[in-house]
């Protein structure tokens, strides 16, 4: 059976075949082939069942290319985030279950940090660059976050808000946020809320809970952040939400609910075994 983009398009990634990333490969070194199979095929490439260090270097080098669309750099950019992450949540402890070898992911990262810095780059990559880099975060994501946010242009602060929630120390700004008048603003705000647990942002939180006018994505957000701010209020909140009449914000509720209720019974437990140290002396 042959195996071609379309069909892997089509198959979920947890049953794609070996020679999957292959595949993705061939396309996006075929600079004839159509740009919508190779955007695909960006797109594909990022899962971390499929990126390599082969792959993610040719994402890097259509990244880099001025010659090619903004869509497809666009969508390039956008597949190195997984691995970008996971990279950085593993630290190579045991570089086996890592996709990428650290060389290439430190390449990723000097690569992205100067995609943003280029002025001449388009607005839509230089914002991408930032988006995926702070999932790694650096040392100079804390003043392009802050030149994001303060620029008055509302892409790019919307850059800025998704960024704070991989980045700490932008709770005020956060809160601010939270009151946009642009919906995907509120929602990253949130996310960012709950991502820090701001205990300040609870009073907001609590009226998407409560308000029939909430976005739906906006609520799923609140939702998840309510546990992470007080996980131990937050069930009182979340059980009206299982009767709600939309399945995702059901589903949410429920697991979220079980979520803050194995979160206290690990609090209670820790306390529990601090008390039984501090008895033996």
């Amino acid at each position: 059976m042959k195996i071609d983009l379309d069909t892997i398009k089509n198959t979920p990634p947890w049953e794609w075949p070996e020679e999957a990333s292959g595949v993705f490969l061939k396309a996006l070194r075929d600079s004839d082939a159509d740009d919508s199979e190779r955007i695909t095929a960006a797109e594909l490439a990022g899962d971390l069942v499929a990126i390599n260090d082969d792959l993610a270097g040719e994402l890097l080098s259509i990244v880099g290319n001025e010659n090619e669309s903004v869509e497809l750099r666009y969508a390039a950019t956008i597949s190195l985030g997984p691995v970008l992450e996971e990279a950085d949540t593993g630290e190579f402890d045991d570089p086996d279950e890592v996709p990428i070898t650290e060389e290439t992911f430190h390449r990723i990262k000097e690569s992205l940090r100067k995609l943003y810095t280029d002025g001449d780059v388009p607005k839509r990559i230089r914002r991408a660059a930032l988006e995926v880099s702070v999932q790694s975060p650096q040392d100079w994501h804390v003043g392009a976050i802050r030149a994001a946010y303060a620029s008055g242009d509302e892409n790019w602060r919307l850059t800025a808000v998704f960024a704070m929630r991989f980045v700490r120390g932008f709770d005020k700004d956060i809160l601010a946020a939270l009151n946009s008048h642009d919906l995907h603003i509120r929602y990253n705000a949130v996310c960012a809320a709950g991502n820090w647990g701001i205990d300040e942002a609870w009073p907001h939180i609590t009226r998407l809970l409560e308000s029939p006018d909430t976005d739906k994505q906006e609520l799923i957000a609140a939702i998840e952040a309510s546990i992470e701010i007080r996980p131990k209020e937050a069930g009182m909140f979340l059980v009206d939400l299982t009767d709600h009449d939309d399945e995702d914000v059901v589903d949410a509720a429920h697991e979220n609910m079980a979520m803050a209720e194995a979160m206290a019974e690990a609090e209670e437990h820790d306390a529990l075994d601090e008390e039984d140290t501090d008895s033996l002396f």
